[in-house]
């Protein structure tokens, strides 16, 4: 059989020069297919990393059968910790793709500029070097913020005391993380300055309130007012979900000039601790006002040092095992 097609000549009319377009414009098609690759996976990585964080939090929403978040923290403490850091995660996640994406693309691209991708690599290599030693802060405010968000040092919405700057925490990046404080100012503070998280909103908190008294006055029957006082409030529906334990009265806590120091106590939730300290004050002061009598000071303390070490467990002795004691045999000696 004859080929006719092929002893037909083509029309230099319709015919096109393939390799003339490819090397006119491969290299912008290429680096434009290289540009829409690393939008397009930067965009499924964060969609799946939002997806897996929702997740979570929605699991434990339905676990706790509660709709809002912020609902989370009358449920177990460890519930709203996860949520918590599973925001982060997800927040620093987003941040290491969204860089190591733009980096790769960078480097393909200069590769299909027909640049030295090696020699470029090595040179990127020995200036990265450099500035790791020029910039020794910002490697360590990198690698600080990693792992203060893999320790769960601190999360988002976490009421946090760094040093520079205490507050409710609004943000964890790489590098730097933002806290406002009580008056609305917003802190950002660089992950390597902080040397030190004071965490108030993992696992409980306690109030200690000290109460002066006169020295003349009943100790023990004011001890017991305040005592009833603090445990009629924790009896409440209200406060009963608050304070997660029952109030205690420690004693004396110092004997100074005319008055003696009685300090009581109540654990809370680490949110609550500010409500439930404003409401006993209140009740204390109601208690104290019946017995008639007047109060020279009423004031909240803040354990710290190796008095607060000391005072963890509060007065409470610890719980021990009672050791058996076997009668020996009659006849025989012990």
């Amino acid at each position: 059989m004859i080929d006719y097609l092929a002893a037909v000549p083509p029309d230099p009319a319709i015919a096109f020069d393939w390799a003339a377009f490819w090397a006119m414009w491969g290299i912008p098609i290429r680096i434009g297919i290289i540009l829409l690759a690393a939008v397009l996976l930067r965009v499924i990585l964060h969609f799946a990393i939002r997806r897996v964080v929702d997740q979570v939090v929605n699991g434990i929403k339905r676990k706790q059968n509660v709709d809002d978040t912020q609902a989370l923290v009358a449920s177990p403490l460890q519930a709203v910790r996860v949520v918590q850091r599973t925001r982060t995660l997800g927040s620093v996640l987003n941040n290491v793709v969204t860089v190591v994406i733009s980096a790769v693309a960078l480097v393909l691209v200069l590769g299909e500029l027909d640049f030295d991708v090696v020699a470029i690599v090595g040179a990127a290599s020995v200036v990265g070097a450099g500035l790791a030693f020029g910039a020794q802060n910002i490697v360590k405010d990198l690698l600080n913020g990693i792992f203060m968000v893999a320790e769960d040092q601190l999360g988002v919405g976490d009421v946090v005391d760094v040093g520079p700057a205490t507050g409710v925490v609004e943000a964890v990046g790489i590098r730097v993380t933002q806290i406002r404080d009580v008056n609305g100012v917003l802190w950002f503070v660089r992950n390597g300055e902080i040397l030190r998280v004071g965490n108030m909103s993992q696992g409980w908190s306690r109030v200690v309130i000290d109460l002066a008294v006169p020295s003349t006055t009943d100790v023990d029957e004011v001890q017991h007012a305040l005592l009833q006082a603090a445990t009629t409030m924790a009896a409440t529906p209200k406060w009963g979900r608050a304070m997660i334990d029952r109030p205690e009265v420690w004693g004396l806590q110092s004997v100074v000039d005319e008055h003696v120091v009685i300090r009581i106590v109540a654990k809370t939730r680490s949110s609550e601790r500010d409500n439930v300290d404003r409401e006993l004050r209140s009740r204390l002061k109601k208690a104290t006002d019946e017995l008639g009598i007047t109060l020279p000071s009423l004031s909240s303390v803040v354990l710290t040092g190796f008095d607060g070490a000391s005072s963890v467990q509060g007065a409470r002795p610890p719980q021990t095992v009672p050791t058996p004691h076997v009668r020996p045999p009659k006849g025989k000696r012990s």
